[in-house]
């Protein structure tokens, strides 16, 4: 996913530039007829944006999430962040899905770039903070399409793995693992969910837009096409514990509006239906 899909501008241009808006086209759709997707086509190779990564843009990208991360670190919205994890109630739906194990995998999707736009590197910076402090989160994986070598570059230096495939959102959790998805778009939680539907759902927890607000919208909107492309968010919600979060500050409320944990306990004694 990119960046520009979450409504961001780059900071190396200004808001008084020319751009184009690009609208989706409102061509027939086939209706209930999802395309098949191949095993080769949800692993497919990826490679960054550019050939090989800038030192200089390393180092200068480096220090400038070393900064947002000692900013994030101080903020009230970080403290109350993690006064929430430790809460009895959030608490206890971690350690559910960590079982017997002793660690929790995080995957990031769609981050977006770290270099162009500051709310991605807010994420990062939240992401990073949360595997410092608890000391049962585990080996921290990214990907998003968009990411240059240089960015590459530094999410390796900042301790995270970046994906060599492009997993289209479709991972499936053999293990505990923490969705880190803060503004996704509704196809990519559809496409995580769909892969693990079922027993697996219990092994998951998913940071990011709230499944409750679209389901609200789809109430509002009869005719809104998350109703066809995203629904196993909307039949989730029937077995979900949701807790949005407090942004507090107006600093960080582009990087996590509407966001929260979902936290997911399906009734297995019966088949999982999609609405």
């Amino acid at each position: 996913m990119a960046a520009s899909s979450k409504g961001l501008i780059p900071e190396t241009q200004t808001q008084n530039e020319d751009w184009t808006i690009v609208l989706p086209r409102r061509g027939k759709q086939r209706r209930n007829l999802p395309r098949i997707i191949t095993p080769e086509e949800q692993r497919k190779p990826w490679c960054p944006t550019e050939i090989e990564s800038d030192p200089h843009r390393v180092s200068k990208l480096l220090q400038r999430m070393q900064n947002c991360i000692k900013k994030m670190e101080s903020s009230h919205f970080y403290q109350n962040f993690v006064n929430q994890i430790q809460s009895p109630d959030v608490l206890s739906y971690f350690y559910s899905i960590l079982g017997s194990e002793l660690k929790m995998q995080m995957v990031i999707y769609g981050i977006g770039s770290i270099e162009l736009y500051e709310p991605p590197r807010l994420q990062l910076s939240l992401a990073i903070l949360m595997k410092r402090k608890f000391s049962w989160i585990g080996d921290i994986e990214v990907f998003d399409p968009i990411l240059s070598a240089t960015e590459a570059r530094v999410f390796e230096a900042l301790g995270c793995s970046v994906l060599s495939v492009n997993e289209q959102g479709r991972r499936c959790a053999i293990k505990p693992t923490l969705f880190f998805m803060p503004h996704c778009e509704a196809e990519l939680y559809n496409s995580l969910l769909q892969a693990n539907w079922g027993a697996m759902l219990k092994r998951i927890v998913v940071f990011g837009n709230s499944f409750e607000m679209y389901h609200q919208h789809v109430s509002e909107f009869k005719s809104s096409t998350i109703v066809n492309t995203a629904k196993n968010v909307l039949a989730v919600r029937r077995f979900t514990n949701e807790f949005s979060i407090d942004i507090i500050s107006d600093d960080y409320f582009a990087a996590f509006h509407d966001s929260g944990w979902h936290f997911f306990n399906p009734d297995l004694g019966i088949e999982l239906q999609l609405i």
